[in-house]
């Protein structure tokens, strides 16, 4: 089972039809004795990282999600839910994030370009995971004004152009994310889900 955090800044519907057409097993919800009993976590997130880092630590949800982490558990953070997989962003004013990653959120530099980056782009494969296995270089589908900028290569497992390299799919060790929304990216964004859902149940992939 896959536990869904709600802590009311998640596009929760479309994730959980996206589980519910993969006919898998999951749970919604914001209480920390529910979500403990789940083989793998789901972190979505739209709006402002400084409120969702806010929410997070008022309600003991970033404590139990490190806890969580450090015990060995999946989690797969979706738009903003990845972003604050990363040490900090400076979206309205520096705010510390999680750091099971190494990064830093920033805005989209000025240019002549249209920000949000929203809609269709190209996913282009950097390193080898699990969680890209049978999954093509397609379209997938973003809607963000800030992206991650880290020096450490290696996390990078897809990325997207947009006047800047995007980290688009990103992962270490048992965490994962993705700025795009895979559960509305079609056939490649269910396949990433289907291949964490694997991840979650320890299946391995035979090549």
């Amino acid at each position: 089972m896959i536990g869904i955090i709600d802590y009311g800044m998640g596009n929760l519907y479309s994730v959980s039809k996206a589980l519910e057409r993969m006919n898998y097993e999951y749970v919604l919800s914001d209480d920390p004795v529910v979500l403990r009993k789940t083989k793998g976590l789901i972190l979505p997130g739209v709006g402002s990282f400084k409120d969702a880092m806010h929410i997070l630590n008022e309600t003991g949800l970033s404590t139990f999600i490190k806890e969580e982490v450090q015990q060995g558990k999946p989690l797969l953070g979706i738009c903003l839910g990845m972003q604050l997989l990363f040490e900090e962003s400076d979206e309205n004013g520096l705010t510390k994030g999680f750091g099971f990653l190494p990064g830093r959120v920033e805005r989209f530099p000025e240019g002549n370009y249209k920000v949000p980056h929203m809609g269709w782009n190209k996913l282009q494969f950097r390193n080898n995971s699990q969680l890209l296995d049978r999954v093509e270089e397609g379209h997938v589908y973003f809607v963000h004004s800030y992206y991650v900028k880290t020096n450490d290569s290696d996390v990078v497992l897809a990325d997207a152009s947009y006047e800047v390299d995007v980290p688009a799919v990103v992962g270490r060790n048992n965490i994962y994310g993705t700025q795009f929304h895979p559960e509305k990216s079609s056939d490649i964004g269910m396949a990433i889900l289907h291949n964490y859902a694997d991840i979650v149940e320890g299946k391995v992939i035979v090549r």
